[in-house]
């Protein structure tokens, strides 16, 4: 059963700071439970040859200190926040996409270790990012002030763009914010565009409807997906794209689209899971 906690893995490395911070903020605005997390990588089966038998239970201590700082960090970001602290033992991927069954908002760090340990922005950060149930937001660092920019929302033509749509407008309201909506289109006839364009428009209205007080701005890109969304996140407090067939731009999540947006966005990145 999914439950209306935030969960948030940390390292105790600076990004997974980052994240952390990120995420009591984030379960601030949404007047949600924050759960910190971190995942002790322990393989069992060879752990048996640690005859000393002392291993372990060092690196567990180890692990509840990290994640005891990390539960500090959090209610200093964000006072008020049910926040709660956990030690997962295991294959950190495998303990998190498990987690992720009942979790409303999966949150991970970036560079350096990545928000628990061993992620990088390579195999398992795009397992986690790709094969989470839930959706997952991916922090790195910003400079001061740069989280009161905009929010992005990316979205294609697609039914599960709709899905981007609600998060990002409801994303904007909570931040008091404005909201860009971008759709990329190859370059073609003006008329073509014009008629793209108010395709565009039709599908934002009853977002803005439902969302009256957001600032809406409608960007139709010719240029390329990866690039757009990487330029637009430059002054962006966050970008907001779906998951495969669920209304990222052209392209799918395990391919160069989200990859380049992962490695090279330069702000948070909200990925939305069509329910």
């Amino acid at each position: 059963m999914r439950t209306s906690a935030i969960v948030v893995a940390t390292d105790g490395a600076e990004s997974g700071t980052t994240a952390v911070r990120w995420a009591a903020g984030e379960a601030r605005r949404r007047q949600q439970p924050l759960r910190v997390v971190h995942v002790l990588d322990w393989d069992w089966s060879t752990a048996r040859y640690d005859f000393g038998g002392g291993t372990f239970e060092t690196a567990r201590r180890l692990a509840e200190t990290v994640v005891a700082v990390a539960g500090r960090e959090a209610r200093e970001a964000a006072p008020g926040v049910e926040v709660t602290t956990d030690v997962l033992i295991g294959n950190p991927t495998a303990q998190l996409l498990a987690d992720s069954d009942h979790t409303e908002l999966l949150v991970l760090g970036t560079r350096g270790k990545g928000g628990f340990a061993g992620l990088r922005l390579g195999s398992v950060s795009q397992r986690i990012a790709t094969h989470a149930r839930c959706p997952v937001a991916v922090i790195r660092s910003q400079e001061p002030g740069a989280e009161r920019g905009p929010v992005v929302a990316g979205v294609d033509d697609s039914p599960g763009a709709d899905a981007v749509l609600e998060a990002a407008f409801a994303a904007a309201h909570d931040r008091h914010t404005a909201l860009t909506v971008i759709r990329c289109r190859p370059r073609t006839t003006s008329e073509l565009q014009d008629t793209a364009r108010a395709d565009l428009m039709t599908h934002v209205a009853p977002w803005r409807e439902k969302f009256p007080d957001v600032p809406v701005g409608v960007l139709l890109s010719p240029d390329g997906a990866a690039a757009t969304l990487v330029a637009a996140s430059r002054d962006a407090g966050l970008v907001v794209v779906g998951s495969r067939g669920a209304g990222l731009i052209a392209g799918t999540l395990l391919g160069g689209t989200s990859l380049q947006l992962l490695q090279h966005a330069e702000s948070p990145i909200l990925i939305v899971r069509r329910p």
